[in-house]
């Protein structure tokens, strides 16, 4: 997630870095959250939602109108489109309160997924000691690299990276990716903490 939701890479970040420790001064729990969406994204939500908005009110009547048939199937229709106008505005929304955290204690990490604060999807795994890795993906042609030239290298596809941890029962589970492979090494670095 950490090409739209990026991960705090340094322990100074307290809002979104928790370090606990126990009695004797070692570190027992790692907590780290990411930062919510820019405020360009609240910006292109806001314009969207101003765009469904008028386009309810387009068709407010019409449906009205529709409804006082009491036809099954234009119900359906009305019900229907009522529906899609309802589950887009709140899936609009949600991705604006979108956290994840990652939590590592001892040899157990803990994945969670929260919308709106709620936690929806909580994965717990074991993990073998020290098995993070950072692997680079690339998914489509390079098709600027290999024009070449000057005028094409803003346009080279680099792909991302994505950090990974080994599980005790050897699957491996796919923590967050970037498109900075410090920040995922850094990211590592201090979940190993």
């Amino acid at each position: 997630m950490g090409l739209l939701y990026p991960f705090p890479v340094s322990p100074d970040e307290s809002d979104f870095a928790l370090l606990k420790l126990d009695e004797s001064g070692k570190i027992k729990m790692v907590q780290v959250k990411t930062y919510g969406l820019p405020y360009l994204f609240w910006g292109y939500a806001a314009a969207v939602l101003t765009a469904i908005f008028f386009l309810w009110l387009a068709i407010r009547a019409p449906l009205e109108k529709l409804k006082s048939y009491n036809d099954s199937v234009d119900l359906m229709l009305i019900y229907g489109l009522d529906g899609l106008i309802y589950v887009s505005v709140l899936s609009l929304v949600a991705f604006l309160f979108y956290q994840k955290s990652i939590t590592r204690e001892a040899d157990r990490i803990t994945v969670a997924h929260a919308f709106f604060g709620l936690r929806l999807l909580k994965f717990n795994y074991h993990i073998r000691p020290e098995s993070f890795q950072i692997l680079h993906h690339l998914d489509s042609p390079n098709v600027a690299r290999l024009k070449g030239g000057e005028e094409s290298l803003g346009f080279q596809n680099k792909g991302y990276f994505a950090l990974w941890v080994k599980t005790v029962d050897d699957r491996f589970i796919q923590l967050d990716r970037h498109s900075r492979k410090a920040d995922l090494s850094a990211l590592a670095a201090l979940i190993s903490l």
